[in-house]
């Protein structure tokens, strides 16, 4: 018998209170359960999570204006990094877009974090500039966007991703 892989899945309110406890382990500025809750309850929001073992282990989100898909936000446990999990809620979050309609990707990075800009280059998003002290720390983001990702290229590029995820 295989190894069992968990699947992703949408989030439900009886997820927020884990998804905060994970927020708070991946973050220096987490976002407190209340954004959760109302974030879950307005248009154009697509949250997924991904538990293994009735925990935790990732979770995204992503918010649809006009044409553009903004992710909002992204984290894994810290303890299951580099288990694919990153491109699981990625693939899922880009899908979800282009099935409502997108036509770009957006979103904004702490210009310290390595590996989810790695990540993100994967994915076709390419920096376009930056938000100076956008963090509470004051940290620079990165803004990125993966534009055209409705077009044949950028979905063959993500069935590549899942072929290998």
């Amino acid at each position: 018998m295989g190894v069992r892989t968990p699947s992703v899945r949408p989030m439900t309110p009886a997820d927020v209170a884990a998804v905060a406890d994970l927020e708070v382990e991946s973050f220096a500025d987490p976002w407190p359960p209340a954004v959760f809750f109302e974030e879950l309850t307005l248009p154009g929001r697509e949250y997924v999570v991904i538990e293994d073992g009735g925990r935790m282990v990732a979770y995204g989100g992503l918010m649809l204006i006009d044409e553009d898909a903004h992710i909002m936000t992204i984290a894994v446990a810290p303890a299951r990094r580099r288990e694919a999990f990153g491109s699981r809620v990625m693939l899922a979050l880009c899908d979800a877009a282009l099935d409502r309609g997108a036509r770009h990707l957006t979103l904004e990075v702490r210009e310290s974090n390595l590996a989810a800009a790695g990540l993100y280059e994967r994915f076709g998003f390419t920096v376009v500039g930056r938000r100076s002290r956008y963090y509470q720390d004051d940290e620079d983001a990165i803004i990125m966007w993966a534009v055209d990702a409705d077009q044949p290229p950028y979905r063959r590029r993500l069935d590549l991703i899942r072929e290998g995820a």
